[in-house]
């Protein structure tokens, strides 16, 4: 039997960690064991279709605050809504949804098929039934190959939803909980899902860190796999000191000078590396919380490729997160 704590938090006994689950409705603790790797412990929804639509960031507390897990809900809840609520991110998870990416397979495969059948036309080999088919068997075999490519852009590292969500998961990583999103078709809706899965790091932080020192005796393969992350950031020009003096009385603007005020600052684009250099064990944490919620999304979605031997989810199929990340960015 469990002893509970005072401080309403988890203790071993023995090798079982449990938590501590609260009834809202009677308000009397439970103690039950912890979930297994890679369970998916919550999921709030969303209409994306509906611009005035959010997540229900109040009951997602609550049901944090059920299963025990103490998170302070303003710094997360202010990085969600910027990092994929804000207009520009869901316009761009509304285009590359599920239901958008149907409907622009299907005006390619139209369009390419009425291009294809015009020009047997024009050349008199579109009279028979035999260029019919075939014009529809290429068409059909494109179609494919277009969806299998951006099928297979979506099985990758998203920078505009993966990174934006690296913010939360460093805060929900240090509570074994990672974040991902993606999205459902419900008839003409496009739902976005907020998905809350239960991670341990400890063991995948320990095998990426050891996997990483491995790899630095080939420093300069590990560095170029490592610079495949980078974002493009707009950041303000710093002008040169010195180099603005002061015009005479008979050179200066006739317009005053708070009309410049007004100008927009300039800007230049810069590099930024996201996984930059340090020791094994930093550059690990680093990795699983960039990786995180392509993880999650992925998992979500049944598209994580097969487990290798040795993985940290037991018998299961599902490879955990550091094998993910060393199969997609540290394999050879």
């Amino acid at each position: 039997m469990a002893q509970k704590s005072q401080t309403g938090g988890t203790e071993k006994n023995g090798s079982s960690l449990l938590y501590s689950k609260n009834d809202l409705k009677e308000g009397a603790p439970q103690w039950v064991p912890e979930p297994p790797q890679g369970q998916v412990l919550l999921v709030l929804s969303m209409d994306n279709t509906c611009p005035s639509s959010s997540f229900d960031m109040d009951l997602c507390a609550d049901k944090l605050q059920s299963l025990g897990i103490q998170v302070p809900m303003d710094p997360w809840r202010r990085l969600v809504q910027e990092g994929v609520l804000s207009p520009q991110v869901r316009r761009y998870l509304f285009y590359s949804s599920r239901g958008c990416q149907i409907a622009m397979a299907m005006v390619f495969y139209i369009s390419l098929w009425t291009n294809l059948y015009s020009t047997l036309q024009l050349c008199s080999l579109g009279h028979s039934w035999g260029a019919g088919v075939l014009v529809t068997l290429v068409a059909l075999a494109l179609t494919v190959l277009v969806i299998l490519v951006i099928d297979g852009h979506h099985r990758k590292l998203n920078v505009n939803t993966d990174v934006r969500l690296a913010a939360v998961n460093e805060i929900f990583i240090k509570h074994s909980i990672i974040l991902g999103i993606t999205d459902v078709l419900d008839g003409p809706h496009n739902i976005l899902q907020l998905c809350f899965v239960h991670f341990s790091p400890q063991p995948c932080l320990q095998a990426l860190a050891a996997h990483i020192t491995h790899l630095q005796g080939t420093q300069a393969g590990l560095r170029h796999k490592l610079n495949k992350l980078w974002v493009v950031m707009d950041v303000a020009a710093q002008p040169e000191l010195g180099v603005e003096e002061e015009a005479p009385c008979e050179e200066s603007p006739l317009l005053s000078r708070e009309v410049t005020l007004n100008k927009d600052p300039v800007t230049c684009s810069e590099l930024l590396h996201l996984i930059p250099k340090g020791p094994p064990q930093a550059m690990a944490q680093q990795l699983l919380v960039l990786f995180s919620a392509c993880y999650v999304r992925l998992l979500v979605t049944g598209r994580l490729p097969r487990a290798s031997p040795g993985g940290h989810l037991g018998h299961s199929s599902i490879p955990c997160l550091c094998q993910f990340i060393q199969s997609t960015l540290l394999c050879s």
